[in-house]
């Protein structure tokens, strides 16, 4: 009966998705229709039992949530989202926050950049200063500066490794 797991070979993994490196092995392994990145102190032999090794630091949740989906691809069970992915709620409201953001850099008026983003129908002809989207619209630019003001890197780069040193 065949294993419905899969067997990681790092004998037969291509030069580009293993390299040695001063501080050990780095692999890139092909699973589960994603590549998971892997550090190896050593490379293990042909049968072996897999151990992490996780540090306590800032990192932590992200590194579990990586080793989960590894596991899930090794155990050929779906992997679910990636821990990086932004929800598409999300993702949506900071798209139209760099959208209205560039609407007001080039001088358009709030409601200029309401129609831009949702219509020139959903516009109402009178009342403007108490509708809906006009606030919607000042609040979306509002975090489109701040995005700016933070260089939406550190809004954005919800869970990568953050390097003190530099």
């Amino acid at each position: 009966m065949a294993s419905k797991s899969y067997q990681v070979d790092f004998a037969n993994l291509r030069a580009s998705e293993l390299r040695r490196a001063p501080d050990g092995w780095h692999a890139i392994v092909p699973l589960g229709g994603t590549k998971h990145r892997l550090f190896l102190s050593e490379l293990p032999a042909s049968a072996y039992a897999v151990v992490l090794d996780l540090p306590l630091d800032a990192n932590l949740e992200l590194r579990v949530q990586a080793a989960r989906r590894l596991w899930l691809a090794l155990e050929r069970r779906p992997l679910g989202t990636p821990p990086l992915a932004l929800p598409a709620l999300k993702q949506r409201r900071l798209i139209l926050a760099l959208r209205a953001l560039d609407g007001w850099q080039e001088g358009n008026s709030y409601r200029q950049i309401a129609q831009g983003l949702f219509g020139s129908h959903r516009i109402a002809k009178r009342g403007w200063k108490t509708d809906d989207l006009r606030s919607r619209t000042i609040r979306l630019v509002e975090l489109g500066r701040r995005l700016m003001r933070f260089r939406c890197g550190s809004l954005l780069d919800k869970g990568r490794r953050r390097d003190d040193s530099s």
